[in-house]
């Protein structure tokens, strides 16, 4: 079996490595770090909570130990798609550079560019950024990119999700030709393919796993849900959620619950703190102290509960999380590997749920096509009798009921309040007509009479077959009722 002290680690690396009870490396550390150190490009392909992250950053610090930077010019280049994923390599770096002196700059949104514009100026061997922030230090004149040596794409797949392959290619074009390249993802897509062959030279190709598996450690399960109505769809579905949290008991010690909106992440969070469950919500539209904050607490375990939107599905390195529980069927089905990858890591035993409404069906297929494999099916926690336990008929007329009964399952159908249009029949409209047999006769008589008696229809054929020499004028037979007896009465004065 192959150990750390096999890699041609620097000694100091190897040192900060032990230090942090690590003596093994994972599949795609033993894969990648090997030919990085020999200064070959690589393109690393392993499902989540493998150890991507110091598959590239051990290497990266044993070969930058030599060497010294330059203001506003950095040795090396590490781009993530999200802020927490950025700060999470930053604390990577702090872990295992301990015993060599190696400065770093974090370069991400929500924080003041006056400090890392000094950090910058003072110059930094390692610098890891989100591509917007350091497209914006570049274009302020702040940085420049002509000293990189080994470049870092992370998540590479959700650089692709998020939009941000403009601006990689645009970095690329920034940097040196003849840096080394390093690429990191759980998934590679066709466009992650095409970025590869064009800016990688010769990569040893690192696939320690078929592309999008989940991780046999990670127990799945699926829950169908089916609102009892329409309007009723949100709140049943987050008393379902909350059924399926009491139900796993003290099994579940803590959870990440993805939502596909920001919205609804906020809605969830708050209705769980309703309830009393210890949650709070992480999403990209909150301040980035705040966001930092909320994953501080969640790793303390001061929160149980973690609202998130998909800014924490990717690389977020968050031990010991035993569920990850799926509130909305992603949209995208390598989401899914990434969500559920939060749970079950370095080996430890997690739990994954999902809840399915009738309109997830095609993305939940696409999942099950994905990882290969069918999602078990689990008993609904909530019955269907507790979910639509007040009747449906309390809150509509009787006509109203009549004419949605045709689209109620069954068991709704059968209820007794069912009956009550029947009792109401002398008072619908086609008993009208029924309910005046005679007013013919009287109506050959007296026109007058019989128009103020009848419908706007019996009125419209009275006008113009015996209205006693009367003639309609101008729409003729195409005339309305109601027009027709207005034009009578006016005529008559």
């Amino acid at each position: 079996m192959t150990k750390f002290s096999d890699l041609k680690l620097s000694p100091k690396v190897l040192k900060a490595v032990e230090e942090t009870g690590y003596d093994t490396p994972t599949p795609i550390q033993a894969g990648a770090i090997p030919p990085a150190l020999e200064g070959r490009d690589v393109l690393g392909i392993a499902q989540t909570g493998t150890g991507k992250t110091a598959a590239f950053t051990l290497p990266m610090i044993s070969m930058l130990a030599r060497g010294r930077a330059r203001a506003r010019m950095p040795r090396s280049l590490v781009l993530c798609p999200t802020r927490e994923l950025a700060a999470q390599v930053a604390e990577n770096f702090d872990t295992y550079a301990k015993n060599v002196k190696l400065t770093k700059a974090l370069l991400i949104g929500g924080v003041s560019f006056k400090e890392q514009d000094q950090l910058i100026d003072r110059g930094v061997d390692v610098l890891i950024a989100t591509p917007g922030r350091l497209l914006d230090h570049f274009e302020r004149g702040k940085l420049l990119l002509t000293g990189v040596q080994i470049m870092v794409v992370d998540e590479a797949d959700r650089m692709l999700d998020m939009g941000f392959i403009p601006d990689i290619e645009r970095i690329f074009g920034l940097v040196p030709f003849t840096r080394q390249t390093f690429f990191f993802s759980a998934t590679m897509a066709p466009e992650i393919e095409r970025i590869t062959n064009t800016f990688l030279s010769n990569p040893a190709r690192i696939e320690v796993a078929r592309q999008a598996t989940t991780s046999e450690t990670i127990t799945q399960g699926a829950v169908m849900f089916k609102a009892s109505r329409r309007d009723r769809a949100s709140t049943e579905k987050r008393k379902l959620l909350r059924a399926i949290i009491d139900s796993e008991g003290e099994a579940c010690t803590n959870a990440i619950i993805f939502c596909n909106r920001k919205t609804d992440v906020d809605i969830v969070a708050k209705s769980l703190k309703k309830y009393g469950y210890n949650a709070e919500p992480i999403h990209g539209d909150l301040d980035q102290s705040k966001r930092m904050e909320v994953l501080q607490g969640f790793r303390d375990g001061t929160i149980r509960f973690l609202c998130a939107s998909d800014v924490a599905a990717r690389g977020l390195d968050i031990p010991n999380v035993s569920h990850v529980l799926n509130y909305d069927v992603p949209g995208h089905a390598e989401d899914y590997v990434h969500r559920i990858g939060r749970t079950g890591r370095a080996g430890r035993e997690g739990k994954a749920i999902m809840i399915c409404e009738p309109r997830d069906e095609k993305n939940y297929d696409a999942v099950e096509r994905l990882i290969e494999q069918q999602i078990p099916v689990l008993e609904n926690p909530v019955t269907p009798t507790s979910r639509s336990a007040k009747p449906i008929t309390e809150t509509h007329a009787p006509e109203q009921t009549e004419k949605k009964s045709t689209n109620r399952s069954s068991s709704a159908r059968s209820r007794k309040p069912a009956p009550k249009p029947e009792a109401a029949a002398p008072v619908t409209p086609e008993a009208k007509p029924e309910s005046k047999p005679e007013a013919k006769p009287t109506s050959q008589s007296s026109p007058s009479q019989s128009s103020s008696s009848r419908s706007s229809s019996s009125r419209s054929r009275s006008s113009r077959s015996s209205g006693g020499g009367k003639q309609v004028v101008g729409m003729g037979d195409h005339m309305p009722g109601f027009i027709a007896q207005s034009f009578e009465e006016r005529r008559g004065d």
